[in-house]
């Protein structure tokens, strides 16, 4: 569908990426991984025709349609929500009105005339092609799409201009749902989405029509949706068979191989070297010197391994003790206007516990975060702070308020304490200010860049309750996983204002839902807990009945218990499709995979002994063996990337059979 031959881009001296390669086929889902700054959205900018390459060429077949949804800077005006989501359909809308204009001229004609037979002839021509865009489905699917992406039908009437930055994205992103072009480039799609409408482009994705190329530092994401994907990393690209998991994986098998490859090649050439130094002036072995001098020279030189970014780690400044009761707000109300957030709420956190806070936008999230700090004042109702608690608040708006003629240095130091000013310089090395960076001034910085800077700030401050609106919106995958590692061994109590499920899972053990036009609801459990009994009890509004219950009730021996809601025809009807389902799917899944995984051992076996082979000496010092141990040794590679990847496939399909029969994985 799309073909990238020998691509190169470079600004100035940079060179973002060189001689890059690879095709885009139907219905393909390919990540572009890599750190900020890697080449990724530069290389979708090429791909859209955004930006032209500095050599190689970029080919599609003609008429092939290619949909772009950038980061940001997305800002319609003067058309309703409607109106613009409408006007995905064009091709549609103009065949339409040219049948109703031709229709129109039809009744001035003379039925009997050349001119009518003609004209009518090319209206029914229109009307087939009318038809086959089905023109019926288009005000429905409009609304399907508008309504998933979170907007409400007393928006479509809004001007687009009413919504902010991230309401803008969605109504891009609906625009080009519609528009289906054959390949859809989305880069940072997620950024402004709460988790519901998440897990819905999510779906949506899944089931695309055409081919998606998309950036993300959702890791949930990318792992669900992508089969392929292409690494970004010191002007290098390059290409893996699997998700991003695998990715990750199969990066570091691939830099330990091309590190005992480079050994051995560098032992084998100092060898030579020796040999040639140490009997140049010999006359007796002059051929042989000079027999070693040509094979030197053929030698193809590996190049050497890079080294990788360092992984850097950050640790909290000890926070003071306090009390076992961190805050507390009871009976509390608060509107703005007619729009009431809550009332009569109740809500203590306690020392150490760790809080997600989720909901769409606009359901109350930030406003409690004020409440709970004491930032604002409830309306009704009473706020506590429990014994020496010190609070630190990272909020998107915290970045606006730096002083634009400090340097991003003088402004972390400024807010560091004595004990964590220390710190200062490598904790922006986590967050991606490196070497000269420091030292720029935080009013030229971007929007995303001063809100990294306003997060270090905040985590340098000794504190025991930390509270954080959207921490992760403007890091890339390294700078979260020092971000979460930290606040996971962090002592005191935390509130978390997030959409990233891959971040929150492994942190929090308590979710606190907000939803426009109810109370908060607490669930005992961390994201994945939440989501499943949203499910859950969304099945249950629905009369549906559950599954998991049946499956798990006839694993006990006590199938037979009537289901409520279920009549016992139904019951047994449920029970035999979940058999079914067991013996005809999933046990032959867990064979293959229990095969596989056989294989991959045998697989990895064997390319220990190579790789061990591969730099002894023996090896080495012959060409012909080395050869012949280098290609085994990638042929092996090969076999257990593609092992790799049907291994993942296989335990994601054995996930979603179990999750159908309500079978714990």
């Amino acid at each position: 569908m799309i073909s990238v031959q020998s691509l190169r881009v470079e600004f100035g001296a940079r060179v973002l990426f060189n001689d890059l390669s690879f095709s885009v086929q139907p219905r393909e889902r390919i990540a572009f991984a890599g750190h900020n700054g890697a080449g990724k959205s530069t290389l979708m900018k090429c791909v859209a025709g955004l930006i032209r390459p500095s050599a190689g060429m970029i080919h599609a077949p003609r008429g092939t349609r290619v949909g772009y949804l950038p980061q940001e800077g997305i800002h319609v005006r003067g058309r309703t929500l409607w109106q613009e989501t409408e006007s995905a359909f064009g091709e549609t809308m103009a065949l339409a009105e040219k049948i109703d204009r031709l229709s129109h001229e039809l009744t001035n004609l003379d039925p009997r005339s050349s001119p009518y037979g003609d004209l009518l002839e090319e209206i029914g021509e229109l009307e087939i092609l009318l038809d086959s865009t089905d023109p019926a489905r288009m005000k429905p699917k409009i609304e399907s799409v508008l309504k998933g992406l979170g907007f409400q039908t007393k928006d479509f009437t809004r001007d687009c201009s009413e919504f902010s930055g991230g309401w803008q994205m969605r109504i891009a992103m609906a625009k080009l749902f519609l528009q289906e072009p054959e390949v859809l480039l989305l880069d940072e799609p997620t950024n402004h989405l709460d988790i519901g409408t998440q897990i819905w482009v999510e779906q949506y994705l899944v089931n695309y029509p055409g081919a998606i190329l998309l950036i993300s530092h959702d890791r949930a994401l990318l792992d669900t949706l992508c089969t392929r994907t292409i690494a970004f990393s010191h002007g290098r690209a390059e290409e893996y068979a699997g998700n991003f998991s695998f990715f990750e994986r199969e990066s570091v098998l691939r830099k330990e191989i091309r590190l005992k490859q480079y050994t051995a090649q560098q032992r084998e050439i100092a060898e030579s070297q020796r040999f040639i130094d140490r009997f140049r002036a010999s006359a007796n072995k002059a051929t042989l010197v000079q027999s070693r001098i040509k094979l030197l020279a053929k030698v193809e030189r590996i190049p050497a391994p890079e080294q990788d970014d360092a992984v850097m780690n950050f640790k909290f400044p000890q926070p003071p003790s306090s009390g076992q009761m961190v805050a507390k707000i009871a009976g509390v109300s608060k509107s703005y206007g007619p729009l009431n957030i809550f009332s009569g709420f109740d809500f203590e956190i306690n020392k150490g516990e760790k809080f997600a806070i989720v909901g769409p936008n606009g359901a109350g999230k930030s406003t409690f975060c004020r409440l709970i700090t004491g930032q604002e004042e409830p309306d009704a109702g009473t706020h506590t702070f429990g014994h020496k608690v010190a609070t630190s608040f990272f909020s998107q708006n915290h970045a606006d308020e730096l002083d634009p003629n400090l340097s991003v240095l003088e402004t972390v130091e400024a807010a560091a304490s004595r004990e964590s000013a220390p710190q200062a310089r490598s904790l922006l090395g986590c967050f991606l200010f490196r070497g000269d960076d420091v030292f720029k001034k935080v009013g030229v910085l971007s929007g995303g860049e001063r809100s990294r800077v306003a997060l270090v700030c905040m985590l340098l401050r000794p504190a025991n309750f930390l509270i954080l609106d959207e921490p992760t919106n403007h890091l890339d995958m390294q700078s979260q996983d020092v971000l979460q590692r930290a606040l996971i061994d962090y002592p005191g109590s935390v509130m978390i204002v997030s959409h990233n499920r891959n971040f929150l899972d492994a942190l929090v053990g308590k979710t606190l839902e907000f939803q426009p036009g109810r109370q908060p609801t607490l669930f005992a459990g961390n994201i994945t807990y939440y989501l499943e009994k949203s499910a859950e009890d969304e099945a249950a509004k629905r009369g549906e009945p559950r599954l998991s219950s049946l499956a798990a009730a006839e694993s006990n021996g006590s199938s037979r218990q009537s289901v409520p809601g279920v009549n016992r025809k139904e019951q047994r009807r449920i029970e035999a499709e979940a058999r079914e389902i067991k013996s005809k799917v999933l046990k032959p899944l867990e064979a293959e995979f229990e095969a596989l995984e056989t294989k991959i051992a045998e697989l990895e076996g064997a390319q220990a002994t190579l790789t061990q082979q591969l730099a002894g000496e023996a090896v080495a010092n012959d060409p012909r063996k080395f050869r012949e141990v280098s290609n085994a040794v990638d042929k092996l590679a090969k076999a257990l990337e593609a092992s790799y990847y049907r291994w993942g496939e296989l335990s994601d399909e054995i996930e979603k059979v179990k999750a159908k029969l309500g079978i714990e994985a």
